[in-house]
């Protein structure tokens, strides 16, 4: 009897060649399930694509014609935004060269000048009639007004005769892009296959929905460019947003009436927010300025030297020179003394409010958008409601300054906890660790250095609010900065900014070298 061995066929190579097959076959098979449409294209094509890790240019002339919706259609969204804002600029150099009037602009201008020369002519013949001193000066400003509108005119001309170049220009781009999509689109889309295969979930196929939708997105974005761009200031709908005046003056109504009633049903707790940070201020301000410098410059350096060592607090004595020797030493101090206030309020509120939002992610979920909010609405604006609330003076520049600078702690002790293993929080537990052991020998040991980082980022965040509080009565190194503005001081602006780094390099050294 004959055998695989006495044919000289390895049954080691049969079977692995049995299994290419299969994988073979599987593939084509996934491949007609995710394509749809010309399927035998697209397994030939993804085929060399998939043989190669580089780049595979192949042609796929649909994807030429259809382009942006195409792509769109596909869901390669990522490639049929861009492929549609190059299109539409091509489509709108093609119909500014068609349609546009190139020369708009300057004959606008023209018009423009011409009520002028009419003036001067006026007044130049009223002058010539009077036999005015002035004939010269008129006479010299008709004939530059001549000359003007001469240059302008050749201007409009030329503009007018580029029409031509404009559409080939238009249409060069038109082309260029085109045979990049050819180009692209299969590698592209074998790329989201690649995705599908293992997240089935990835959109497949070419639904008719989402060409049409894509197809109606695509024309409208295009037309729209095209006859703004064509036809600019012929349709009012492109260029203005369809709006009533008096919808904002309704709205500045509301609002003012809601902080109104606020204001008159929250009197005393506002005032009890205020006496409170003020009480804080006026102690830090006390420690501060009041007492004498050399003690609190040797403070300073000596908690320097113990948290970062000797260099820095070689630096931090320098600094601290530098702001005594240029009279800058009350209003760092001043500002030290704001900033510690805001700084330890938003420390001291915002690791609690960290602690209980990491475990619960329904409720940082909540207050996440409003960490937004504090995070990215510009200072000059929630400024406006502060001063309703807390009026002029440091107790405003210290909730302006919480809410500018005291986020970040929170989102990095959230981080921070959230980073904890949870396979050493088991460990623990199994040993018999309850919850409040947990806590403090676990998870706060672990979370420290995100903790420490976010209190660098509140303190960092915090004095750069220096200048800003200084609008609203914050005294201190911000005054200075804010004085040289005004009076456009140079040098008193850079002296005092640099005294306002040294603050900030002296925290941050003491801060970064603790967490070290």
């Amino acid at each position: 009897m004959s055998n695989h061995n006495d044919l000289g066929v390895n049954p080691l190579e049969d079977t692995e060649s049995e299994a290419a097959l299969a994988y073979a076959e599987e593939r084509r098979s996934s491949i007609r399930a995710f394509v749809r449409t010309n399927p035998d294209y697209y397994i030939r094509n993804f085929d060399r694509i998939g043989a190669s890790s580089r780049f595979t240019p192949t042609l796929n002339l649909m994807a030429g014609v259809f382009g942006p919706v195409w792509f769109g259609a596909r869901g390669l969204w990522s490639w049929a935004l861009p492929f549609l804002i190059l299109e539409t600029l091509g489509f709108v150099q093609i119909a500014r060269g068609l349609f546009g009037d190139l020369a708009a602009d300057a004959m606008k201008r023209i018009s423009s000048i011409e009520g002028t020369l009419e003036l001067r002519r006026q007044q130049l013949a009223a002058a010539i009639e009077n036999n005015s001193d002035k004939v010269d000066v008129y006479r010299r400003t008709v004939d530059s007004l001549e000359e003007n509108i001469g240059g302008i005119r050749a201007e409009a001309e030329a503009l007018a005769a580029e029409g031509p170049s404009i559409v080939l220009t238009g249409v060069l781009i038109l082309l260029v892009v085109k045979a990049v999509q050819c180009l692209v689109a299969n590698w592209a889309l074998e790329a989201r296959f690649s995705d599908w295969l293992s997240d089935r979930s990835v959109r497949s196929a070419m639904p008719v929905v989402h060409i049409v939708l894509s197809a109606i997105f695509m024309l409208l974005i295009a037309s729209a460019a095209m006859l703004h761009y064509s036809f600019p200031g012929r349709f009012t709908l492109l260029s203005h947003f369809p709006t009533d005046p008096n919808i904002r003056l309704t709205s500045i109504s509301w609002v003012e009436s809601f902080i109104a009633w606020c204001v008159r049903n929250s009197e005393v707790f506002f005032d009890g927010l205020t006496f409170g940070i003020r009480g804080l201020l006026d102690t830090l301000e006390v420690i501060l300025v009041q007492t004498p410098w050399i003690v609190i410059a040797s403070l300073i350096v000596l908690l320097t030297w113990l948290t970062a060592g000797i260099r820095a607090a070689i630096y931090s004595g320098a600094f601290l020179a530098y702001m005594g020797f240029l009279g800058f030493w009350e209003g760092a101090m001043t500002t030290l003394a704001l900033l510690g206030t805001a700084a330890c309020l938003s420390i001291v509120i915002g690791i609690p409010l960290g602690m209980f939002a990491a475990r619960r992610p329904t409720f940082y979920a909540v207050i996440q958008p409003i960490m937004d909010f504090m995070q990215t609405m510009p200072a000059f604006v929630f400024m406006v409601p502060v001063i309703a609330f807390f009026g002029v003076g440091k107790p405003a520049a210290v909730i302006v300054t919480m809410i500018f600078g005291g986020t970040p702690v929170v989102r990095l002790t959230v981080l921070g906890l959230r980073g904890v293993p949870e396979s050493v929080r088991e460990a623990a537990i199994s040993f018999g660790a309850n919850k409040w052991y947990l806590l403090t020998k676990v998870d706060l040991p672990l979370a420290s250095p995100s903790i420490r980082a976010g209190i660098n980022q509140t303190i960092m965040l915090s004095l750069a609010m220096v200048v800003v509080a200084s609008l609203i009565g914050a005294k201190g190194l911000g005054e200075d900065v804010l004085e040289a503005l005004q009076y456009a001081n140079v040098g008193q602006g850079i002296l005092a900014g640099f005294s306002i780094l040294f603050c900030a390099m002296i925290l941050d050294r003491i801060v970064q070298g603790g967490r070290k």
